[in-house]
């Protein structure tokens, strides 16, 4: 008797799951499929999972062999799981959030982290860059992920972000020194290239992905301005230099335009947020082929806290009312022009789990449906140094892959209602339901 198991989208259950190993394969049938490539929408196609990689993707629907595991989402459209190339998981918005490494122990947040992991996960996004965390906390994350200790997405993360003294990632901003001393690299903190390349190493050393640094001034540091350049250019430089030796790209946060141009000119891969970018800053990201990461959905949600009696120190109140709104109109102007953009949303200053509002502020923004979702797929990829992994449903990628009723090209709200998750063959959402691979860990 044929002992091919046949599932339907209405069952909460796990496939291939971290506790049973891959099944022999798992033949997804998809209503639709957008593989994230330049190619439009494909009817009817079935993709084959084995060994969590996509094997094949074909034509049709592919009749099953003994043993295989077929999941049903002939009524769905499928797409690569996105990636956000900009998120904070180990902390998330909060009144006077900034106190909270007073009065919590690294193992507390990363025990409260997990569950912003999951919720990043079960939204569909698959992959993140992390960009900035602190105390070791956003290494120990992606070590849990990489180890089946936790469910979540794939994470490259850079550690502490790099910082002037003073400046936007300074931690000690509004302390007395004699509680948190005078900062150095060990706090992510350079002074001058000596100190800067110092910096990049111990990042590195510590096990970065990526180097992160604080170009700008910034919107939640306790400082009054927050575009002012916070790097002289010769520091960018032996940065960027640094990273490059060791196969790293460097991310530049900027609000301001200054700050940004001497990030692109230094050899930044991209400009995170880009809030005040003029005309030259838009040639010098075309030019150098430097990347911007918008974050429209962070300008928005800070502005609404700021409204909030007390949410915010009040130093950063009048930023936030500031920049909030100035955010979609940029990228508008931006997207025009040509500017290449990876999808990212600085989760954290809004809650983990609602990142994918941010493909409705692209389209709102003048981002035709499927060029939004190719920036959440194959241009994150692209950006990441990882398109022959991730980044489109094509034979030998990962299986990520995540599906929703209705029609994205359409409607791209539907994205915020992910109602399929697979990670590297293994399900953890069916019919927005999460499976036991959701809830339970692989050893």
């Amino acid at each position: 008797m044929r002992k091919t198991m046949m599932v339907c989208i209405g069952m909460a259950m796990w496939f291939s799951s971290p506790q049973t190993g891959f099944a022999q394969r798992t033949i997804i049938h998809a209503g639709t499929l957008i593989d994230g490539t330049e190619g439009g929408p494909r009817q009817q196609v079935s993709l084959v999972i084995e060994s969590g990689k996509i094997g094949e993707v074909r034509a049709g629907y592919v009749k099953p062999e003994q043993n295989d595991t077929v999941v049903d989402l002939k009524s769905q459209a499928v797409m690569p799981g996105f990636i956000d190339m900009h998120t904070h998981l180990a902390s998330q918005t909060e009144r006077n959030a900034y106190l909270k490494r007073f009065q919590m122990y690294p193992a507390d947040r990363t025990l409260v982290a997990t569950r912003y992991l999951r919720s990043t996960l079960l939204a569909g996004f698959t992959t993140v860059r992390d960009l900035g965390g602190a105390e070791g906390i956003d290494l120990a994350l992606r070590e849990g992920v990489k180890r089946g200790d936790i469910p979540g997405p794939r994470m490259f993360v850079a550690g502490k972000s790099l910082a002037v003294m003073g400046g936007h990632g300074d931690p000690t901003n509004g302390f007395r020194e004699d509680i948190l001393d005078v900062p150095d690299i060990e706090e992510g903190v350079v002074n001058g290239p000596e100190s800067a390349r110092r910096a990049a190493l111990l990042a590195i050393k510590r096990g970065a992905d990526v180097i992160k640094i604080t170009a700008t001034g910034g919107v939640l540091s306790i400082a009054q301005n927050g575009q002012n350049p916070q790097f002289a250019e010769d520091e960018i430089k032996v940065i960027v230099d640094t990273a490059k030796d060791f196969g790293l790209k460097v991310a530049a946060h900027a609000h301001g335009a200054e700050g940004m141009k001497r990030a692109i000119r230094a050899g930044v891969s991209s400009i995170e947020h880009g809030t005040y970018m003029d005309d030259e800053v838009i040639r010098l990201m075309k030019e150098h082929g430097v990347y911007w990461v918008p974050t429209i959905i962070a300008g928005k949600s800070v502005a609404e806290y700021a409204k909030i009696d007390g949410y915010y120190h009040p130093l950063v109140v009048p930023k936030a009312l500031a920049i909030g709104p100035v955010i979609q109109e940029t990228f508008r102007r931006a997207y025009r022009a040509g500017v290449p953009i990876a999808f990212g949303t600085d989760a954290s200053v809004f809650p983990h789990g609602q990142n994918a509002k941010e493909f409705e502020y692209m389209v709102e923004g003048g981002m035709p449906p499927m060029e939004a979702i190719r920036a959440a797929t194959y241009h994150a990829a692209t950006l990441l140094g990882k398109l022959e992994e991730l980044g489109t449903a094509e034979p030998g990628k990962w299986a990520d892959l995540v599906a929703v009723d209705g029609d994205p090209l359409k409607d791209i709200r539907v994205l915020q209602k992910i109602s399929f998750v697979m990670k590297e063959g293994v399900v953890y959402k069916m019919q927005g339901k999460l499976t036991l691979s959701a809830a339970e860990p692989k050893n």
